[in-house]
């Protein structure tokens, strides 16, 4: 068999029965699925237990583990030549293992294969295709692409060698693997370069995610991990630095935005002891590291310092938490 198809799954319900039977339907019969089944309690354990193609290989965990520490397993387990690793609520069209075997045949010496594909929501509906992208990129040209929000970037629907993938270390270890898959599919392109089919082969299910769900310090942890990963591109590379430079304060500001929203809307006893105010100037410093004098200052957005006042206050911080409950919708 030349591919695997990689499956962490904790409670997958539903959406994995329908996932495994996307990637079953496949019209090229030269895979397996290796799924890391992490103690579910949902009956999802249950039922792999009733599955009887040969061609499922389900490796499970002893006791409950972090999303991280599953994800983990992908390193000792054996693989074919080409991975590819999805989330179990996503689907696969029948011919995605067809164009990612003729993409390879190709293009082999390419280290980063991908396909267009659609975001569906919950009930399986298309909300929108993915934004384009080029057919051929280098490591440089993709990260520009994101710093720059002009790319759709998940965790499904790549293919990698496995030696790549092994050789690497995996996914590296960020708190719920917030940033871990595009610092992988980074590091993946600098071996060589990424190509993209333009058939749109699957879907990629939108509801509530991870980083909705994540705790405020996990997101800034990861955030914050991230900065410190384009320095080191930046230290080692002309090429990154370029992109780094031009498009890092952006970049820097955007999520300094969201997360500071973000913040403002968790309850203070939910916070480990975080505040917009801090938060910003670590914003401030994550700026200055990767490009020295800089005049950003996270004050100069309205609605930034907005959040930033209302946060200072007791009363005001209660008062805006109160209000959201009545209205949810962005005011700023």
């Amino acid at each position: 068999m030349r591919f695997s198809f990689i499956l962490p799954v904790k409670n997958g319900g539903n959406y994995i029965k329908e996932c495994v039977a996307s990637i079953l339907a496949q019209t090229l019969n030269d895979f397996n699925i290796i799924i890391l089944e992490n103690a579910s309690t949902d009956g999802t354990a249950e039922w792999l237990q009733t599955l009887t193609d040969e061609r499922i290989i389900v490796i499970p965990s002893e006791k409950s583990l972090p999303i991280e520490e599953n994800w983990a397993r992908i390193l000792s387990v054996q693989k074919n030549e080409f991975i590819t690793i999805t989330g179990h609520d996503d689907l696969f069209d029948a011919n995605y293992l067809q164009v990612m075997n003729d993409l390879i045949n190709q293009h082999p010496g390419a280290s980063l294969y991908q396909t267009h594909f659609r975001f569906i929501n919950a009930a399986g509906e298309k909300i929108r295709p993915c934004i384009q992208m080029d057919d051929k990129q280098t490591a440089s040209e993709f990260l520009c692409s994101f710093l720059q929000r002009k790319i759709d970037v998940n965790g499904t629907g790549f293919m990698i060698r496995s030696n790549d993938y092994d050789s690497l270390g995996g996914i590296p270890a960020y708190p719920n693997l917030l940033f871990a898959d595009f610092e992988l599919w980074i590091n993946v392109t600098k071996i060589a370069y990424k190509v993209t089919s333009e058939k749109e082969c699957f879907s990629f299910r939108l509801h509530k995610s991870t980083t909705t769900i994540s705790a405020d310090i996990k997101m800034q942890k990861a955030f914050e991990q991230f900065i410190f990963f384009l320095h080191s591109l930046q230290i080692n590379s002309e090429c990154f630095d370029r992109v780094i430079q031009k498009e890092a304060i952006e970049f820097i500001h955007v999520w300094c935005k969201g997360l500071a929203h973000r913040l403002l809307r968790t309850p203070k006893e939910k916070r480990n002891g975080l505040s917009v105010s801090h938060f910003l100037f670590a914003c401030k410093s994550y700026a200055d590291l990767l490009v020295p004098n800089n005049l950003f200052n996270p004050l100069k957005d309205f609605s930034i310092k907005i959040a930033n006042e209302i946060d200072r206050f007791p009363i005001s911080r209660n008062l805006f938490l109160l209000f959201k409950k009545i209205y949810p919708k962005p005011i700023f």
